[in-house]
């Protein structure tokens, strides 16, 4: 069983389509046999991932700051719900606790998890696979800078291989899969 960490949209006013991306990750990440990992919320694509991830009989690991469980966001019905000091630890012990990552669409928050989860590999500090769903070309407008970037050499092309990409959840389950064998 791998733990697969999901980084997606918190946002309590998303079109449906996203949310039910959102359930449709977390029950096949658990009818695949894993653990989800999340960023600990009951809200948005977060929430749904987790209900998803449960209401397929997979178990869930919760990782949020004290902050937002403050603010009554905390997925409660976390199998394990670890609470942080802040957003830097929630993404240093999802990290650690994850064995891959999987980005759904989101915001700044769920680029700047996937980023920091990017560039760590790009530094050898894990090697643990890292898919991006680009569902309906949510992020071809992201890919094509990163391109960009990459034949500008202000990215190596090594780097930009790190990150795989996908245009469906079980495209996404697929390439964990293999890449952790």
């Amino acid at each position: 069983m791998a733990a697969i960490c999901v980084f997606c949209a918190s946002s309590r006013t998303l079109d449906r389509r996203w949310l039910d991306l959102a359930t449709e990750t977390g029950a096949e990440i658990a009818r695949r046999g894993h653990a989800l990992v999340s960023g600990g919320g009951c809200v948005g694509m977060m929430g749904a991932v987790a209900d998803g991830a449960r209401a397929a009989g997979g178990p869930t690991v919760g990782v949020i700051p004290q902050a937002l469980v403050d603010l009554e966001v905390a997925d409660l019905a976390s199998d394990e719900l670890l609470v942080t000091d802040g957003m830097a630890s929630r993404k240093t012990l999802m990290i650690d606790k994850s064995d891959a990552f999987l980005t759904l669409p989101g915001g700044l928050g769920t680029l700047d998890e996937l980023f920091e989860v990017w560039t760590t590999a790009t530094l050898a500090m894990h090697a643990k696979p890292i898919v991006l769903v680009d569902a309906d070309g949510f992020y071809r407008p992201l890919l094509d800078w990163l391109t960009t970037l990459a034949d500008q050499h202000f990215l190596k092309p090594a780097g930009l291989k790190l990150l795989t990409v996908v245009d469906s959840v079980p495209a996404a389950l697929d390439a964990i899969e293999a890449r952790l064998g």
